[in-house]
């Protein structure tokens, strides 16, 4: 008997969706997909049956319309459905188009034919139940600072990724021309998906390694510092692994950390400065940033 899953639907300003996007990130949400419907943003994601109830969706909406209400935009409608398994996967994919990214890359569903010609760099992906399809601005934040430090020299660094999810970052990386890239999630499902993404864009084993685990397995398959450091994960987990971070860096170490929003961007200066690293830069999009740090 095949499970089923609830397939959330938020209609709001389009203004909201990246305030939407971490919201439901938060909430444990998959596959999670936006498209315009009129001067509107429809955002659809996805949960298991089992792993929430009823009252904890109608809290969900709460937070939605208190999210809203607190930057001064109208609440948004949010509503939810059962779907079967073998259907929810292809649900959201029916709204995912090819993305352009920074000045290189252009993110292509891995299920619609390709372009005949382009001369940006092909991203194929099938993220699956895991993060990562592009479409949200931690993503686009952390693939645009790829392009200002991988393939700009033939140095071929050796990078960790924290938090994999779909393994879009290592293989934006690798295609840039990384060396060596070891990436890691502590959801089996996230290190599945890598594999899989891995293999569609014809990267080698050797070049992009995933396996389960967080910065501890990530160090254990380095043997040492690396190059660069990407994390792209909750600020709250980020936290976590900054006073550890130091035992992957050497003296010429950079980083790439996002999903961070702005209100939470000051602290998370401070405590990257307090554990030796620069703040060489910050981008925003939306109500996220994303750090460039190196060590002081």
């Amino acid at each position: 008997m095949s499970n089923s899953w609830w397939e959330i639907q938020v209609l709001s300003d389009p203004a909201l969706e990246e305030t939407i996007f971490w919201r439901l990130e938060t909430f444990g949400c998959r596959g999670t997909a936006s498209e315009t419907k009129g001067e509107s943003c429809l955002v659809r994601a996805y949960l298991p049956q089992d792993s929430v109830q009823m009252l904890d969706l109608a809290a969900l909406s709460l937070w939605l319309r208190q999210d809203a209400i607190a930057i001064h935009l109208p609440p948004p409608i949010t509503g939810w459905h059962l779907i079967e398994e073998e259907d929810w996967s292809s649900s959201w994919k029916q709204h995912w188009e090819p993305m352009p990214i920074g000045d290189r890359f252009l993110v292509h569903p891995a299920w619609l034919p390709l372009p005949e010609h382009g001369d940006r760099l092909l991203l194929k992906l099938d993220p699956g139940v895991a993060f990562g399809t592009g479409a949200h601005a931690t993503t686009q934040l952390c693939l645009e600072s790829l392009e200002m430090r991988v393939g700009i020299d033939d140095s071929n660094p050796v990078l960790v990724d924290i938090g994999c999810g779909s393994g879009i970052l290592s293989i934006g990386a690798a295609l840039l021309g990384a060396g060596k890239i070891y990436a890691v999630d502590t959801d089996p499902l996230a290190v599945r998906a890598t594999h899989s993404n891995r293999e569609l864009n014809g990267i080698s084993p050797e070049i992009l390694v995933a396996e389960e685990g967080s910065l501890d397995r990530a160090l254990e398959l380095a043997g040492g510092p690396v190059d660069g450091i990407l994390c792209n994960i909750l600020a709250e987990t980020i936290v976590e692994l900054v006073p550890h971070m130091d035992l992957l860096s050497k003296p010429t170490t950079w980083g790439i950390i996002s999903g961070v929003l702005l209100d939470q961007a000051k602290p998370m200066a401070d405590l990257l400065e307090q554990h030796g690293w620069v703040v060489a830069t910050l981008w925003k999009r939306g109500e996220w940033c994303c750090f460039n740090i190196r060590r002081s």
